[in-house]
């Protein structure tokens, strides 16, 4: 055999094996991509917008698929939403008893997370769903309830317990009656974990579009004034100014 006949032999049989190791090679370190980007978490975005709260009342012009509402400066969590016109949704805080928009006397009331904290977050939102609350307890809560017909709760509240299985077994569902309709409210419940639990409700405000509210469990007795409250704000965000 000549001696380029052996070397083209050597290289066949190198080629042989170097093939399914580079794929190999290639499989394991897509395979360690797909790990690292399913098991970590993401890292929070570098440029998220941070809240930007201002005594300033000047109204602003916005609307959320098709809603226009004029919102005064110092109820409007973020910087952006001050600059106003179309946007997917809008949050907002206020301060019990009156839901009054943020100031510089009340900053420090505006900061309390704890579990006493008078502050009342609102985000209303584009809604592609629209459900009714009654819609929405029969058609998704009913079903994970320990007991359909829970039981008799504090403030005039009907109290449910959801399922041990269930996705929402950290929570409480409270129902309460109102001339308008079922006000419903889920509550986290008190742990290690959850030191300052809140409350929440979603509800429709017009086509397409719904409000959500949230406010600390500790503050459930004044639910009918919570909710008066925020359908009054809504109410006045919805007329234009004169």
């Amino acid at each position: 055999m000549s001696r380029s006949e052996s070397a083209d032999d050597t290289v066949r049989k190198r080629s042989g094996w170097l093939i399914p190791l580079g794929v190999l090679v290639v499989i394991l370190i897509l395979s360690g991509g797909f790990l690292l980007f399913y098991l970590f978490p993401s890292p929070p975005p570098l440029f998220a917008e941070q809240q930007s709260p201002t005594s300033d009342s000047t109204v602003v012009a916005l609307e959320v698929n098709g809603q226009k509402l004029w919102i005064p400066s110092n109820y409007l969590q973020f910087e952006s939403a001050r600059h106003g016109g179309r946007r997917r949704d809008i949050e907002l805080f206020a301060l019990l008893p009156d839901l009054s928009g943020w100031s510089n006397w009340d900053a420090g009331s505006f900061a309390d997370n704890s579990p006493t904290s008078n502050v009342v977050f609102m985000s209303i939102r584009e809604d592609k769903v629209n459900l009714s609350e009654a819609d929405r307890f029969r058609r998704i809560y009913q079903g994970y309830l320990a007991d359909p017909k829970g039981s008799p709760g504090w403030y005039n509240l009907t109290q449910y317990a959801f399922r041990s299985d269930s996705g929402y077994h950290n929570e409480d569902l409270f129902v309460g009656h109102t001339a308008s309709g079922p006000v419903i409210m889920h509550c986290a419940k008190l742990g290690p974990d959850v030191p300052s639990p809140n409350c929440w409700r979603d509800v429709n405000l017009a086509k397409g579009v719904s409000v959500s509210y949230r406010f600390k469990r500790r503050r459930l007795n004044h639910w009918v004034q919570i909710d008066d409250g925020v359908d009054k704000l809504m109410a006045a965000f919805r007329r234009p100014p004169k």
